[in-house]
């Protein structure tokens, strides 16, 4: 309640408290202290008129008047919102530049200003106008958005992508080095590889775009882990703003065998065939995904068989498993009892337009001239050191 309303407040029940009865003033006085925030005895005594209720703050006089405040805000704003004690040293130095209309005696009582007094004049202004950054970390925003979920039960079409990331970097994960994205579907294990240089989000995004063009199949899920490269709002806003969205769920922290899918491609896929040596080369990257892209997942996805666990059952100590007749991912594809024709025609075609045998002999000349490629590369950067 403010000042002038307690005064207004105070006028209208003086009269009504002089006439009351002594229980009638005891209420009358209790209410009119819970209302104005007054103690007791000197409630009494603004009503009874002995005192009358401050018409001024308490204190001193303001030495600074409004007139001042302005002017001190447009030098804290020109001195990029420095602090009072910085201010207080600038001011001499910038006020003969100063070129706003001002008179001698607000220069003086800027001048004369102590630090303490500019935050207290500031005070209310700073709160209005704060500088907050922007953080760039929101992961914990993206972790909320996707669930945690285990799709391999659900999965009975093509379509639900399991992904992650290899990292070709030697003994050593410091500076920059190349990286391999695998994606694998679920249902069929169709499988693609994707070389870059470090994995920003942007260029995972990009990589997903290029994997996702050439995919025999519609993108319904996508699987990751927990990396940064992955949880980002750059490849979440690309699943979700769509429009069909694509599921776009992660597996629990340090469970591995949650991703097993992938994670046992990125051997049979990366490792086998370009081993553990560290990469950081863009020339290398651009050779890599040629390989991939032209010769190793042709061979793979349309000439390798793989196996399907079927069931897996405990008996005692030791675990039973059963698995299915090897195939292609190219004929699971194309055995599914819902395979689209437009499907069907494009693995057709692609299976007739290709000879394993030249995918692997033209796949063994690109891998000789991979790797003289490294060795090249690694004389040069020797000599240069």
């Amino acid at each position: 309640m403010t000042t002038e309303m307690k005064r207004i407040y105070l006028e209208t029940i003086r009269a009504r408290y002089r006439k009351s009865t002594k229980k009638q003033k005891s209420i009358i006085l209790t209410e009119f202290c819970e209302v104005t925030g007054y103690e007791r005895k000197y409630a009494l005594r603004i009503l009874w008129k002995h005192v009358e209720p401050r018409s001024r703050r308490p204190g001193p006089k303001r030495t600074y008047s409004h007139s001042v405040i302005p002017h001190l805000i447009y030098f804290w704003n020109a001195m990029n919102r420095c602090c009072s004690k910085k201010m207080k040293a600038a001011l001499p130095l910038w006020l003969p530049y100063y070129r706003e209309p001002i008179d001698e005696e607000t220069k003086r009582l800027l001048l004369q200003m102590s630090s303490a007094t500019i935050d207290r004049r500031l005070r209310d202004y700073r709160e209005t106008t704060q500088l907050r950054g922007l953080s760039s970390t929101r992961s914990v925003w993206v972790k909320s958005k996707i669930p945690i979920k285990l799709l391999d039960s659900e999965v009975t079409e093509a379509g639900f992508m399991e992904s992650d990331t290899v990292a070709h970097c030697g003994n050593s994960l410091s500076g920059e080095f190349v990286n391999t994205l695998t994606m694998t579907d679920l249902y069929s294990g169709w499988t693609e590889n994707r070389a870059m240089l470090t994995k920003t989000s942007e260029q995972v995004v990009n990589l997903v775009k290029k994997v996702e063009e050439r995919l025999p199949f519609e993108m319904k899920g996508f699987a990751s882990d927990n990396g940064s490269e992955f949880l980002n709002e750059d490849l979440h806003r690309y699943l979700k703003k769509r429009d069909k969205p694509v599921e776009f769920v992660r597996r629990r922290p340090y469970k591995k065998n949650d991703n097993a899918h992938v994670e046992q491609k990125n051997f049979t896929h990366v490792r086998s065939l370009f081993g553990y040596t560290r990469y950081e080369d863009p020339e290398v990257v651009i050779l890599m995904n040629e390989i991939y892209q032209a010769y190793w997942n042709p061979l793979w996805n349309y000439f390798t068989p793989c196996m399907k666990l079927a069931s897996k059952t405990r008996i005692g100590g030791r675990v039973k498993k059963l698995y299915d007749i090897p195939k292609t991912p190219a004929q699971r594809l194309l055995e599914h009892p819902s395979c689209p024709q437009w499907q069907a025609i494009h693995l057709k075609g692609q299976l007739r337009g290709r000879n394993p045998f030249w995918l692997k002999q033209q796949l063994d000349k690109k891998l000789k001239e991979f790797f003289d490629l490294v060795e090249k590369k690694k004389a040069t950067s020797k000599v240069a050191s």
